[in-house]
């Protein structure tokens, strides 16, 4: 008896988790983030905050079943959203210094399209790469400095350890990132403030 009693609150929990699985506002009426969510979940938040646009970031799973033979594209065009995945990919460390991941140039492409807002992003837990590119989106529209963007990474569950430039998704997609509108605005070059270099060193 007393196992039920113990397991009947951990299966609701995890319902409970599964359902919103740390949906959570960036922007407030633009931009939000979340793990994969459940077909009742995605629902409730598609109804919640109007989305237009679900980004899906799993790249072992471009798109995902939500209920038995309903896959999230499927749901999103039956609820009037548009559905795009995006694998977050890696450049050859030789290649670095000439060009930047592809998903980068798409991320940008959907996010400078007011009509595509509100926007979701997520990932399965949503913590690493929907972390990153939520990081992304600060530094390059909300003019965030790279340092305060880490940060939040930081603090909304990506760990201190693997954020570091030795991890290629740190240093490829935010450290070696520069904002398209402040490089033509004051033609800032690829070197880092002596603040930036301290916290790559740390």
């Amino acid at each position: 008896m007393a196992a039920v009693l113990v397991g009947v609150p951990f299966w609701y929990y995890r319902a409970q988790y599964n359902f919103g699985k740390r949906l959570r506002v960036v922007d407030p009426g633009k931009v939000y983030r979340s793990g994969q969510m459940t077909a009742e979940g995605l629902d409730d938040a598609i109804r919640r905050f109007g989305f237009r646009t679900i980004i899906n970031l799993q790249d072992e799973s471009p798109d995902p079943d939500l209920a038995p033979g309903v896959t999230e594209s499927e749901f999103c065009r039956d609820r009037g959203v548009r559905y795009v995945f995006i694998s977050p990919d890696l450049v050859d460390p030789w290649l670095m210094d000439r060009r930047q991941p592809d998903a980068i140039y798409q991320f940008l492409a959907i996010m400078d399209d007011p009509a595509n807002y509100p926007v979701l992003l997520h990932c399965r837990a949503g913590l690493h790469r929907t972390g990153v590119m939520t990081a992304l989106y600060r530094i390059e529209y909300n003019g965030w400095p790279m340092l305060r963007a880490v940060h939040e990474l930081q603090a909304n569950g990506f760990g201190r350890d693997p954020c570091t430039i030795r991890n290629y998704y740190i240093s490829q997609y935010l450290t070696d990132y520069r904002p398209r509108r402040t490089a033509r605005v004051f033609g800032i070059g690829t070197r880092q403030s002596k603040e930036e270099k301290d916290y790559d060193e740390d």
